[in-house]
Parts: C-alpha cells; sequence; structure tokens
C-alpha cells in the first residue's frame, strides 16, 4: 500500500509542478526577451492615436510592453490597464477609461484586475506549499488529506484568477475591437493560466484518491476479516452439532 500512496502523490507532485512552471511563465512575462516570456501576455492591441499609448501595447502581469513584451513600462504590482496610454487620455474607449489608476481606468478594469493579479498569487502559493505536502502523502492518509486540502485551496483561488483574467480581458478586447483597435487575447498567457488550472484540478483529485483509496482498502480488509471469522465460528458450530 505504501507504493501506491507514492505513486499517487508522485503524480500529485508532478501536476503541481507543471501548474507553478507554467504560472511562473505568465509571472516573468518581459522579464527577460527568450521564449516563452516574449510572447506570454493577456492582450495585444493597437494603440495608436491614444494619446500617450505606444502604437502597439501588450498587457503582461508586472508590465505593459512593446510588441514581443521589449520596452517595457516599469514593473509594479497589479498595474492599472490603463496605465497603456496617459492620464484623461484622448481617444480611449469610455468604458476603459474612468478615475482609477490615477485618472487611467474605469472602476471596473481597475478592480476586475486587481482582485484577479492578487488571486493569482495566492493560488501559486498553495499550489507550492501543496508541492511541499505531497512529501508527506508518500506516507498515508494523513498527508494525503493535508496535500488534498491545500491543493483545493490553491484550486479555488486558480479558478476565480483564471474566470477575472479571461473576462477582464476579453470584454477589453471586444471594446478596443469595436472602437477600431485591432485587439487579439494572449494564447500563452491564457494557455498556460488555463493549464495551470486544469493541473491543480487533476492533482486535488490524485491527492482525495489517496485518502479515499487507503481508507476503502482497509475497509476491504476488515470485511474480509469479519467473514472469514464468521466462517470459522460457522464451521465449528456445524462440527459441534454433528459431533
Amino acid at each position: 500500500m505504501a507504493v501506491s500512496n507514492g505513486i499517487r502523490a508522485i503524480a500529485g507532485m508532478v501536476l503541481l509542478a507543471g501548474a507553478i512552471v507554467m504560472t511562473l511563465f505568465v509571472f516573468l512575462a518581459g522579464v527577460v526577451n527568450t521564449i516563452p516570456f516574449n510572447n506570454t501576455y493577456f492582450l495585444d492591441s493597437q494603440t495608436q492615436g491614444i494619446q500617450g499609448a505606444r502604437d502597439f501595447s501588450q498587457w503582461t502581469y508586472f508590465y505593459i510592453c512593446g510588441p514581443g513584451n521589449v520596452e517595457c513600462s516599469g514593473a509594479w504590482p497589479a498595474p492599472s490597464v490603463g496605465w497603456a496610454w496617459a492620464a484623461g487620455a484622448s481617444g480611449v474607449p469610455a468604458d476603459l477609461i474612468g478615475d482609477y489608476g490615477a485618472g487611467t481606468t474605469s472602476m471596473y478594469y481597475y478592480y476586475m484586475w486587481r482582485f484577479g493579479w492578487v488571486t493569482y498569487l495566492i493560488a501559486f502559493a498553495f499550489a507550492v506549499f501543496a508541492w511541499l505536502g505531497g512529501w508527506l502523502a508518500c506516507l498515508g492518509r494523513l498527508g494525503a488529506a493535508v496535500s488534498a486540502l491545500l491543493a483545493g485551496f490553491s484550486l479555488f483561488f486558480y479558478t476565480i484568477a483564471a474566470a477575472l483574467m479571461t473576462a477582464t480581458f476579453v470584454k477589453m478586447r471586444d471594446s478596443l475591437n469595436a472602437n477600431g483597435y485591432a485587439s487579439s487575447l494572449g494564447r500563452y498567457a491564457f494557455g498556460f493560466t488555463w493549464a495551470s488550472f486544469a493541473c491543480v484540478f487533476l492533482a486535488t483529485m490524485v491527492f482525495c484518491l489517496g485518502v479515499r483509496g487507503d481508507g476503502s482498502s482497509r475497509g476491504m480488509r476488515r470485511s474480509k476479516s469479519v467473514r472469514s471469522n464468521r466462517s470459522s465460528v460457522g464451521s465449528r458450530r456445524v462440527k459441534e452439532d454433528y459431533a
């Protein structure tokens, strides 16, 4: 049974490791100019004609960059999407600009992305804790339960992060396109995010199986033991009756 516990724990840890690595690809977009970092962004849009903006802008986790994630703005936690242009800039779609983010961003986009940004971090932290807890899952049901709980928390926050990211940038893309700015979603950032969600979901299921699997095996052993005892008692009674 220890062997099966170890196999399940390793499988869960491999899945969590995949989620952690892919999330790091999202976090570090724009930091270095190599694949896949230079291709990882949430939204790519033509912003020529917007006051204070580049000709083309790409929104990443920490930066707002030019094409290829170069010439980026300074790194900043939860950067407002409106930092791609000047405060009170002309030419910005009306639903994107407002009083938030130093006069660059509407309330909807300011808070949607701010909460999305934070839930990414929380999900990532719980994924790391669950991966570390995976070593305990090799030892039995208690370790698997701890890992399943941590992975479950990570899954909860990955769900929120992925949903907020999708809602924010899909709606932003549609708004920019409707106003004549050609925009497209970043397939790498979206792919890494939803793949991380899938990996954490599967890891959570694997650790849960680690808890249930041992329990069901013990139950079967107890059931077999009880049946064996009952059989032996019955056989003794038959022998006594015929004696």
